[in-house]
């Protein structure tokens, strides 16, 4: 009880990194610090250089009323299910050589919001933490359990035409963050499908996570209204409360390395030092030329403009 004349302290509120805009709360710890100034977006937003508005729905629904969403009688499910009845996904970690194309049912589908095939754009459903690390600054955790499987968060931001990131990439210093992500599906004759994302400015919580040569997350670009993907982030593994949430930004998974990348790492001045602490890190972040070299690129489609 307060001593008569003094005012009790008021409550102290816990700082929600997402501002309201997730289905849960995001905290942040420790209490009073914070991150750099960003602008919160829990979706793709369209930014320079962008052909495609990533809001816009261009893709039909299904017509799924009666029966369930199943492969064979589902537009939205060409080939198999793309998660089991518990919300997993059900080709992850050492079983998935390759990620295949996932689409959910979108806004303009029959089967309403009780189908299966519905798991990425229901959100947030893990409360999880915006922490700052010993060496790798700020990093994302999760509070709670995690199974294999579930969907965990997006990696969100602005989508961006190639010469636009070319061109926030050569201002960069030494010293800068890159959250930069570039997206190569594919496809079929050759072709390559491009997508990049850049959470610098407007972005979501899948611009904390850090990178690890042994990631406890895998990335599937999962598409539902259209096709510039959300780029899902999936736990490859059982993931323990307050465990630190990664994902390979080279976008491979279980740290499989080719003759170019070891070329990098022994020849690259601008590689940066990797913290993962994994039994078998390269010892460097990974480093994608293309986006400092400006090269021809025939039968390439970017989903972000050029």
């Amino acid at each position: 009880m307060a001593a008569f004349g003094e005012e009790p302290e008021a409550p102290t509120e816990q700082l929600d990194i997402a501002r309201g805009l997730e289905n849960l709360p995001v905290s942040l710890w420790p209490p009073g610090a914070g991150p750099g100034p960003f602008q919160y977006t829990p979706d793709h937003v369209v930014g320079p250089g962008a052909d495609t508005d990533p809001t816009q729905i261009t893709f039909p629904g299904c017509i799924c009323v009666k029966t369930p969403c199943l492969p064979g009688t589902c537009s939205c499910l060409q080939y198999e299910e793309n998660y089991d009845d518990n919300s997993c996904l059900r080709d992850t970690g050492l079983e998935a050589k390759y990620a295949k194309p996932v689409f959910e049912c979108n806004v303009l589908c029959h089967c309403g919001d009780h189908c299966k095939n519905r798991v990425v754009q229901r959100g947030l459903q893990f409360h999880l933490q915006v922490f700052k690390t010993d060496k790798k600054g700020w990093g994302l955790r999760t509070l709670e359990f995690i199974p294999k499987g579930r969907f965990v968060c997006e990696y969100a931001g602005e989508i961006l035409g190639f010469s636009e990131v070319q061109r926030r990439i050569h201002l960069q210093t030494i010293h800068d963050s890159n959250y930069i992500i570039a997206i190569r599906e594919h496809v079929y004759n050759g072709q390559v499908m491009e997508t990049f994302v850049d959470p610098t400015y407007l972005g979501n919580i899948g611009r904390f996570l850090n990178h690890s040569c042994d990631p406890n997350l895998l990335m599937i670009p999962v598409r539902i209204d259209s096709m510039v993907p959300k780029l899902a982030l999936f736990a490859a593994k059982d993931i323990l409360p307050e465990e630190e949430l990664s994902y390979d930004y080279s976008g491979r998974f279980l740290n499989l390395m080719d003759s170019e990348d070891r070329e990098q790492v022994d020849n690259g001045k601008l590689r940066k030092p990797c913290y993962c602490g994994a039994r078998f890190c390269t010892t460097f972040l990974p480093y994608d030329s293309s986006l400092y070299c400006p090269l021809e690129k025939p039968n390439i489609k970017k989903v972000g403009g050029c």
